[in-house]
């Protein structure tokens, strides 16, 4: 009591402001996340200055691309080089045949691999870590050891420059199985037991029950098949011989000559194919954040 009577004289009457206990640590923990957002915000920079890079120069003629100075704006030629764009390689076209193709692939191989995945994770079978282990050795085989005899099964089937060709050879990929396996094994056994009890048939409980708990997992295979067949290259140029049946990858090759090279088409045409993968992922991105995470956190 004393020594509140001798604190509030020398004070004069006023009794001391305490600053509220844990706030110098809440400053602290924030100062020491600085460095961290710098970093992040120098990172989003540059990775962003090439996105940028592309926009402006798609909006200018190839000379002005290698004058002094740069660009640093958008300029006035979008349509002349959307016009040129459209005609030297009809690019509308294989814009519809790119997405043709990636859309039939993603459905068809997306599938397999959620009932492949499903069956390695639910069902025991003798055999099954052997299973497994093939299909994971099969991740481990180069692309161009591939080319030339699958090159020769599909002439022999008829189908050089068809679109079957390119889709058919890949439907059955082993790392959208390994992952929809992956996701499967921490399912709730216990849902699909009541539903065998309930009466409901595998089919029925794969499509009712497995495929929408399954959502997240799903949304990040299906971006990763469609980013994966609309960005494919080697094969799509391999198999189709027709301008008309060309996909994007293939079309904007053709405009790189020997002693030319169209810069802004490429740059425009690069910037074009980059729409739908935006719209893709903009459309699945909860779902894809959410199926890259599930199987991060147990509970």
């Amino acid at each position: 009591m004393t020594q509140l009577v001798t604190q509030r004289i020398v004070t004069g009457g006023r009794t001391p402001r305490t600053r509220p206990a844990g706030s110098g640590s809440r400053l602290a923990r924030a100062l020491a996340h600085v460095p961290g957002y710098v970093l992040l915000i120098i990172a989003s920079v540059i990775s962003i200055i090439p996105f940028l890079w592309m926009i402006i120069a798609s909006t200018h003629p190839t000379s002005a691309l290698f004058g002094t100075p740069l660009p640093v704006l958008p300029g006035g030629d979008l349509w002349e080089n959307l016009a040129r764009l459209e005609s030297e390689v009809h690019f509308s076209r294989v814009m519809v045949n790119s997405l043709g193709i990636a859309i039939v692939y993603t459905v068809f191989s997306s599938l397999i691999s959620i009932m492949c995945g499903y069956g390695l994770a639910t069902y025991r079978f003798r055999g099954r870590g052997v299973l497994l282990g093939v299909i994971l050795v099969t991740m481990m085989i180069p692309m161009q050891v591939l080319l030339v005899p699958l090159f020769q099964i599909m002439a022999s089937a008829g189908l050089i420059d068809t679109y079957q060709a390119v889709i058919l050879p890949f439907l059955a990929n082993a790392f959208g199985i390994f992952l929809m396996r992956q996701g499967f094994l921490d399912f709730p056994a216990s849902l699909i037991e009541a539903a065998r009890i309930d009466g409901a048939g595998e089919l029925k409980t794969f499509y009712r029950i497995v495929l929408p708990i399954a959502k997240p997992q799903i949304a990040a295979l299906v971006i990763y098949t469609f980013i994966s067949q609309w960005n494919s290259f080697i094969w799509p140029l391999l198999m189709l011989n027709t301008e008309d049946n060309y996909t994007v990858p293939v079309a904007l090759n053709t405009m790189i000559g020997m002693s030319r090279v169209d810069y802004s088409g490429l740059m425009l045409g690069s910037l074009l194919a980059t729409i739908p993968l935006m719209l893709l992922f903009l459309i699945f991105q909860k779902q894809f954040v959410a199926g890259l995470l599930g199987g991060a956190v147990k509970g």
